[in-house]
């Protein structure tokens, strides 16, 4: 039996967070198809709200703090990822926009990944068409055909919504397959951060041409 690494990724800013319900949701219908077919299955969470100046200083400063870092190591190490929304003017939020903006580049190259989002009404839902499933892909992820949107209506009366139980089922049904059929990750290779250099070997030339 093999354990598979799940991250799933949240930008909801408020608490409780409908896109952080909407991630749990997917991680939950996931983790439980990969058991039913005999996989064992880690879900490591990352709150974008918690790391919002995290990601800023690194913005300014080109340096991740030792918990954002962590959070990069997460994703990069992940067989699969979830990543989640709200849509804000149209769009991704800025927070979710800015946290792959600071991604080591190639953290995400093939690996498959689940898009949703969340937002007042189901008018929003083209943003993850036009706007999440570009940037993804040109990150290089493999996204999965469906992408999960999930309106405030959705929510309400305990979230039981029929239709969007239904679309989390056949999303996680698309992500675990694509996780079952690609090797675990290989996490000592996929550490973003192994060829860092250090201030002392740049400032003396030792490096470089």
């Amino acid at each position: 039996m093999t354990t598979r690494r799940i991250a799933v990724v949240s930008a909801g800013l408020s608490q409780p967070s409908s896109s952080r319900l909407l991630a749990d949701r997917l991680a939950e219908a996931t983790v439980r198809t990969l058991e039913a077919a005999g996989e064992t299955a880690e879900v490591e969470v990352v709150e974008l709200r918690e790391l919002a100046h995290d990601i800023t200083d690194q913005l300014l400063t080109g340096f991740p703090s030792p918990r954002l870092e962590a959070a990069q190591r997460a994703v990069a190490g992940a067989d699969g990822l979830i990543a989640v929304t709200p849509v804000f003017s149209a769009s991704y939020s800025g927070l979710f926009k800015s946290f792959f903006d600071v991604l080591e580049e190639g953290s995400l190259d093939g690996k498959p990944v689940l898009a949703a989002a969340t937002g007042g009404t189901a008018r929003h839902s083209l943003a993850l068409d036009f706007a999440v499933r570009p940037l993804l892909g040109y990150l290089r992820a493999a996204v999965q055909p469906t992408a999960v949107f999930g309106a405030s209506e959705d929510f309400g009366h305990g979230g039981g919504g029929t239709s969007l139980s239904g679309r989390i089922d056949r999303a996680a049904r698309e992500l675990a397959g694509a996780v079952l059929g690609s090797s675990p990750a290989d996490r000592g290779a996929a550490d973003p951060f192994a060829d860092t250099l250090s201030f002392e070997d740049l400032l003396a030339g030792r490096v470089g041409g």
